[in-house]
């Protein structure tokens, strides 16, 4: 019987493991934690965001980093498929805002809790605890997995599922770079993506833990070229922005000590600057003979009116009458572009996902197989693509997972 291993047991992992045991293979599962499915856990905030309703074509604009290499991967087990998955599995879902797909009970845990149920079903072995020390091939074909406690594992194939390196706690710390890169292949530069940003202006202190809805950003270069721009929800930290437009927007942003970016928040997308202008001078009549930093109540969060009374230059102490037209527009023109300066990326540690990984071209991406030696296969992760919030990443590990197990 053919024997395969399957190294790290998230969610590519488990459902490599699922489909190479529906072929009747000898199936081993090695995870170095002491549990499997720790890093679905804390996905979508512990909610876990499967998949993406969206049609493929969508699924593939949505993965900014080497998105063509998937059309194979996604049309072979498609959202659709992920989807009818988990509902077999006993686990309802539910699309919500931007097509997102949640279990209906919001709780995570039922999403590693079904695929762990599956594949013990299908008599995977898994081992826990257990830390791969290398993969042996010979003649360029995989002979067998060599433990850190020196045990081997002979096997006929063997998928890399390991991860990137964010999160490390959960089991991601770049095992399978090492082991592709002993193997011959190239590992691509390795960045935080989908991580909060860390900016220049301290009066981001004063708004930590704000968060904003319906807001839109524009992300720009140094050569004031727009090279990004969302709309949806963001938050301040002690350190900066975050929340799931300033993630996204790390995915477009290159390398921050060599280029300046700028991040341009619209506090009012819905209205334009001369609709804005009327709805302050609105306000204004209303508050006319109040001071000016009673002015903005019904405008702003009341942590963001200290901050941007500042930036106005206008003294606080001002009567609203006593507002120029040229301050006024000022005013609006400080809602409008709220502006930012990138200092940086926060660790790699606390990035959702990897950007970087083992390169496309080295890899078959109809089998998920290694082209350099026979039997290897690479699934999730730790593969040089990465995607958007929406669930996309997570259609990666499946999607590419479920090649590895079909074709191991």
């Amino acid at each position: 019987m053919k024997k395969v291993v399957i190294i790290g047991a998230g969610a590519a992992g488990m459902m490599a493991a699922s489909v190479a045991a529906d072929r009747g293979f000898d199936v081993t599962l090695l995870e170095k934690q002491h549990r499997v499915g720790r890093k679905i856990l804390i996905t979508g905030k512990g909610r876990c965001n499967i998949t993406s309703d969206c049609e493929i074509e969508e699924l593939i604009e949505n993965v900014p980093k080497n998105g063509k290499f998937l059309y194979s991967a996604f049309y072979t087990f498609t959202n659709t498929d992920v989807i009818d998955m988990f509902n077999k599995l006993g686990v309802k879902t539910k699309t919500e805002r931007g097509k997102r797909v949640f279990p209906e009970s919001d709780k995570a845990h039922d999403i590693a809790n079904a695929l762990e149920k599956q594949i013990k079903n299908k008599k995977v072995k898994i081992m826990l605890n257990t830390k791969v020390e290398k993969i042996v091939a010979k003649n360029n074909k995989i002979e067998k997995v060599i433990l850190s406690d020196k045990k081997e594992i002979k096997c006929d194939s063997v998928i890399v599922a390991t991860g990137g390196l964010s999160y490390p706690l959960t089991g991601s710390t770049g095992d399978g770079y090492k082991f592709a890169k002993e193997l011959g292949h190239t590992v691509t530069d390795i960045k935080p993506s989908l991580i909060g940003i860390e900016v220049q202006e301290d009066f981001v202190r004063d708004l930590e833990k704000l968060s904003l809805r319906n807001v839109s950003i524009s992300v720009l270069n140094s050569k004031n070229k727009k090279v990004y721009d969302d709309f949806g929800e963001m938050e301040f930290t002690k350190y900066g922005l975050d929340g799931p437009i300033i993630k996204s927007a790390s995915c477009r942003m290159k390398d921050t000590t060599k280029e300046n970016y700028k991040i341009v928040v619209d506090l009012k997308p819905a209205l334009d600057e001369e609709k804005l202008d009327k709805r302050v001078q609105k306000d204004f009549q209303k508050y006319t003979n109040k001071k000016f930093e009673k002015a903005l109540d019904d405008l702003l969060p009341q942590k963001l009116i200290p901050v941007i009374l500042d930036l106005s230059e206008i003294p606080r102490e001002t009567l609203v009458h006593q507002i120029s037209r040229e301050q006024r527009k000022n005013l609006v023109n400080l809602l409008k572009n709220f502006t930012f300066t990138v200092k940086r990326y926060r660790p790699i540690e606390e990035a959702i996902i990897t950007s970087g990984g083992i390169k496309v071209s080295e890899i078959n991406a109809s089998t998920m197989e290694s082209k350099l030696v026979e039997g290897l296969f690479f699934a999730g992760e730790v593969i040089d693509v990465d995607a958007y919030t929406g669930g996309f990443n997570l259609q990666i590990a499946f999607s590419t997972a479920y090649l590895a197990g079909e074709n191991c």
